[in-house]
């Protein structure tokens, strides 16, 4: 599956429990279509102690959420945005807001 956010991009979770918190991407997984963004969708986890973690216990994390419930975020325009893409000067491609033109 195409996935349309890249790791440390800024998206704002447009769907779901978490609805209109912005943070980054922490992971991207184009198998399932999926992401990992930083504080959203937190579940909780009972873990047994082991070597790396001595105490166990209940263990909050990050879970993944589809890739289509989260948008990207332009830091100028302070809201969500599609995306074009521009050839810059030097021919490489890069990734521009459609709202006011500012590459992400």
């Amino acid at each position: 599956m195409k996935v349309h956010v890249k790791k440390n991009d800024k998206v704002m979770v447009v769907s779901g429990k978490d609805k209109g918190k912005v943070s980054e991407v922490i992971a991207v997984l184009p198998k399932t279509g999926k992401v990992l963004v930083r504080d959203v969708n937190m579940v909780k986890k009972h873990k047994k102690p082991s070597r790396a973690n001595m105490n166990g216990g209940i263990i909050e994390t990050e879970a993944p959420i589809f890739s289509a419930k989260v948008m990207l975020y332009c830091e100028k325009c302070k809201a969500v945005t599609r995306v074009s893409k521009k050839i810059t000067e030097d021919g490489s491609k890069v990734r521009v807001c459609k709202k006011c033109g500012t590459v992400l």
